[in-house]
This record gives structure tokens, sequence and C-alpha cells, in this order.
């Protein structure tokens, strides 16, 4: 007997309103059913995600981990902010891992390679890093265009905010130094002193598993980034994973009078346990396999998640739910919501010990409609809160020499997120982001391919033309960024003006028809891209019974590419037409066929 989820919870809801001993029956015999079956395997979907997560930044790690420990290596790069903010996004996109860069940067600045001011602009560039994570997460849902657009929407609010914060926060820092005199001041005022690790209450959870596919040595990165080369030959993949070190007593007895106490010490090593301990494969090789096998699972996971909780919160138990979650406090407390949002998206950041897990987990609820953009986006800025008070807790257990200089640059992270909270939410018209979220949002609900063109730009090929700015020098990177920005905020503010007050602007400034298309648009750029997948598409056999090939006129291959092409103008390049061998047409979206 198999048991679907969405049965279950409809009968359960059914059996209810029902009466007798045979229906009550039934809803305790479903009602057990969907407590021994379906929560169960949510569980575990959710707990192989979030270890699939763990590999994903373990493979990203071996795949580029010597090479963030080479960029990092460069102090006199680093002292240039920009450049510092650069390679905070590109080290942390490689390794998966804020918390990694992060702890490069603290060794750097404990070794005294690096101040903490140059430190800053790193710790920035991780928080964008980190947040391209749950974008790809996002990219799973492309299945299915409304859920695509709010889960695309959901997860690029968290770099919408971060963009906007060292938009506004690296000037202020570069200028003022406001954010290393504040940490200054606080490490200075308080007496603080060496403390324990911080709780690893997820790990103790995923490490039985994540534990028996791989291991890390951490500490080859951070060797070479601080200029240790004997270590640029060693493998990231942990072969010694314990050492036990035994103490034993001995007498001896150099004459019959005397003895003498020395003490002997057996160091004992035992090898690690992990699937590639000792295959002979490479760094790099065995970071493309797990890569690959993590995005399998990764997937897999997801789609599974979104199917079930798609069956289960249907009806009334979705509407409950998304009533409790996107509900505000009763006036005049309603505004008090947000904030306790904030305080949840911390307290689960810190129970997780990743915000790029807790992120990526609502995710999927923000596609399927249980979590509005409204709430995640409070949720999000918690997380930001959440990730940096674990780093505080990792930094206190530092040792007595490095104490200070660790605690100081992740109090910075801790600032530089409060006070772009205060910067982007505490006013409604302030929270640019949600409105820039959603604009991302209908994009890739328009054009699908835009979501992998938005992560290209945003976080490889933008940074990678604004750190060969930055070699170049300070002023060229002003020169060239200053009359950007200055040009995209007149574009939003006389778009904006179109939409609601375009009386007030020019002739030539009410609308944007006299310029090429290509310039205000993207359908040029979708038609490119339509008109290549229709022609790299293979063509497939259609039903014989309902089109015979002598029926259809014969085209040339030039005229059924003009046939082609109206239908690729009228929708997106992922609304695709299918293409047969005997010249029928079906629209894959509204189940057509029609004859060219």
């Amino acid at each position: 007997m198999t048991l679907e989820p969405t049965v279950c919870f409809k009968n359960l809801i059914s059996s209810v309103n029902l009466k007798g001993n045979n229906y009550w029956k039934r809803f305790q015999f479903e009602f057990v059913l969907c407590v021994c079956v379906c929560i169960p395997l949510l569980l575990l979907f959710l707990y192989m995600f979030i270890c699939s997560l763990d590999i994903l930044s373990s493979a990203f790690q071996l795949a580029g981990g010597k090479v963030a420990g080479d960029i990092f290596k460069d102090n006199a790069v680093l002292s240039n902010p920009v450049a510092g903010l650069v390679v905070g996004i590109l080290v942390t996109v490689l390794v998966q891992s804020s918390s990694t860069s992060t702890s490069i940067v603290v060794s750097l600045v404990s070794s005294g390679l690096l101040d903490v001011g140059s430190a800053i602009p790193i710790i920035m560039g991780s928080n964008i890093g980190t947040s391209v994570t749950n974008t790809i997460v996002a990219l799973m849902q492309a299945g299915e265009r409304e859920e695509f657009k709010r889960a695309f929407a959901g997860a690029t609010v968290h770099d919408c905010f971060n963009w906007l914060s060292v938009l506004v926060l690296l000037p202020l820092e570069a200028i003022t130094g406001v954010m290393r005199l504040m940490s200054g001041a606080v490490v200075e005022s308080f007496n603080i002193v060496t403390g324990e690790n911080g709780p690893e209450l997820l790990k103790v959870i995923t490490e039985p598993l994540t534990k028996r596919i791989i291991q890390l040595d951490k500490a080859v990165i951070v060797g070479i980034a601080t200029g240790q080369e004997v270590l640029r030959n060693k493998s990231l993949i942990k072969v010694w994973c314990q050492t036990r070190i035994m103490v034993k007593n001995v007498s001896i007895m150099p004459s019959e009078n005397s003895t003498v106490q020395t003490t002997s010490l057996h160091m004992h090593s035992e090898k690690c346990t992990h699937l590639f301990v000792e295959t002979g494969l490479s760094d790099l090789a065995v970071g493309l396999i797990l890569l690959a096998s993590s995005l399998l699972v990764l997937c897999t996971c997801l789609l599974l998640l979104v199917k079930f909780l798609n069956s289960l919160l249907q009806g009334q138990v979705a509407k409950a739910i998304q009533k409790i979650i996107n509900a505000d406090f009763p006036f005049p407390f309603g505004w008090l919501t947000g904030y306790l949002a904030i305080l949840v998206g911390a307290g689960m950041t810190f129970v997780v010990q990743s915000s790029s897990v807790f992120t990526s987990a609502i995710t999927p609820l923000i596609g399927i409609g249980v979590i509005s953009i409204e709430r995640a986006y409070p949720l999000t800025l918690g997380s930001n809160i959440g990730t940096t008070t674990t780093a505080i807790l990792a930094a206190l257990a530092s040792p007595g020499d490095k104490l200070a200089a660790a605690f100081q640059v992740a109090l910075c992270h801790f600032i530089f997120n409060v006070l772009g909270i205060l910067l982007w939410y505490p006013v409604p018209l302030s929270r640019l982001p949600i409105r820039m979220a959603r604009f991302l949002g209908e994009q890739t609900a328009k054009y699908r391919w835009f979501a992998v063109l938005y992560l290209i730009l945003c976080f490889l090929l933008l940074p990678s033309i604004v750190f060969a700015l930055s070699m170049a020098g300070w002023q060229v990177v002003v020169g060239f960024c200053v009359p950007c920005v200055a040009v995209l905020l007149c574009i939003v503010v006389v778009n904006r003006l179109q939409l609601q007050k375009p009386h007030l602007l020019p002739w030539w400034l009410q609308t944007w028809d006299h310029l090429p298309l290509w310039m205000h648009s993207l359908k040029p750029m979708d038609k490119i891209i339509t008109r290549v997948t229709l022609c790299c598409r293979e063509t497939r056999n259609n039903d014989h019974s309902r089109t015979s090939p002598e029926d259809l006129p014969q085209l040339s291959e030039c005229e059924a590419e003009k046939n082609l092409a109206p239908l690729a103008q009228n929708g997106p390049a992922l609304i695709y037409s299918f293409e047969t061998e005997t010249g029928a047409v079906f629209d894959s979206l509204n189940g057509k066929s029609s004859r060219l």
C-alpha cells in the first residue's frame, strides 16, 4: 500500500468532519500513517539536503581552496578596499563557505600580515559571496514559473541587501573607518578572555554521515594564505584524523640504592575512514566528483521536498500556516513582527551554524508560497546576524595573543550587518531590497535564462572587472564606477516618474520607445537565445497516428526556420515548441499541434 501525502492530508481533513466509529478509526489510521510516513520522509529529505550542502562546500574547497589561499597571499592587493571586497566575494564563491574565508582573514590579522582596516572589505565581500548558495538552490524550482518567480525573488533579496549595504558602507568605512573604530572601542572596553568553542549543534547530527564521505584539512588553505610554502604540495584531504598521546612512567634503577622516574611519550595516529582517504586521486578530481554527486543529491532532495510540501500544504492547512507565518501583531504592535522575525532568523541560524543552510532551507517555502517575501526579508536579515554571532564565539576560542584581533574582525562583521539593517529595514520606504528582488523575480519568470545570467554577472564577471580596474588604482575605479552608478540612479528615477508622474518629464523621457529595443528590453536577447535553443534541439517524432507525413507540405530548412521565428517571439526562451520530423509543431505550453 502506497500513501501519497496529498491523499493523506486530504483524507485526514475530510475524516474529521465525518461521524461514526468507522470514520473515526479511519481518521486515526490515516493520522498515524501521516505521522509515521510523511513527516519522517520530510525530515530525511531535509537531512540529506543539509548534508549535500556541506559536501558541496567541501567540493568547492577541494577544487578552489588553494587558489583561494593564493589570492589571500598578496597582501599588497588586499590593502586596496575595492580589491579586498572583490577578493572576499570570489574566495567565498570558490569555497562556498563564509566561515572558511572569515577564518582565513582572522588568521592573517592575527599573524600580523593584514591589519583590521584591510580585513573589513574582505568581510563585506564574504557576506555577498555566501548568498550565492540559496540563489543556486532557487534555480532548482525553474520547472514551475510562478514558484520560480517567488523562489528567485526570495533568494535574491539576500543579494540585494548585501550589495546595497556594501555600496553605502564601504565608501563610508574607507573615508571614516567607523566600523574599525567602533569594534576597537568595544575590544578595549571589555576584558575579553579566551573561552570555549561555540556550540556546533547541527554538525553533531550531520558529521556522522559527512565524515564518512570526506574530511578536509582546512589548515592547509590558511597556511598557504599566511605564506607557508611547505603546505603548497600537501593535499587538503585528511589522511590521519586522530592522534593519541600515551604517557608512561618508567622506573629505572641505575644502582641498587637509587631509583629514577622517567616519562615517555608515545604518539599513536589513526587513519581516517572516509571514502577518499587513499584513492590516489588529486584534490581537483575528488572535488569534481563530490561536486557532481552533491549537486545531484541536492537537486533530488530539493525536488522531493518541494513535492512533499506542495502535497502536504494544501487547502485549509496551507491557509492556516500562511496566516500564522505571515500574520502581523495586532495594532499598534504590528511593526514589532518584523523584528521578531529577525530574532527568529538569528536564532535558527545560530542553531544550524550556517546562514547558507537556513536561507537555502526557506527558499523552497518561499517558492510554494508558504512564506511571503515580506516575511522572508527579516528572516534573512536575522540569518546574517546569526552567522556573525557564531563567528564571534569562534573568535573567543582563539589563543590569548590572537584573541583581540580575531574578536575585532568578527565584531566588524556583526556591526556591518547591524548597520545594514538600520539602513534598509526600519522605514518601510527604505526596504529597497524587496522591490529589487521582486523585479528580478519577474524577469526570471519572463526569461528563465536571466537567472543564470544574473549569477554570472553578479558573482563572477562584475567582481572580476572591478578587481581588474582596482589594480590600476583607486582613481580608475572611482572614474569608472561613479558615472555608472550615477547613470543607474538616473534610470531608476526616470522609470519611477514614467510610471507615476510622467507629466513631470520632458516628452523625450516619458517613454523609452524612441531608443533601440535592445537598450530597454530583453526581448532581442531572448529571441537570440530562443533561436539558438530551437536550432540546437534535436527533432523528435510526433504521434504518427495524428499526423501523417504525406498530409504535410515538405518545407525546406530555411522555410521551417522562418515559420518557427514567430513562435519564438511570442514567448520566453524556455517556452519552446517541439519541431517534429514530419513538420508538425507541438506547442508545449498550450498542448496544441499545428502545421507549418
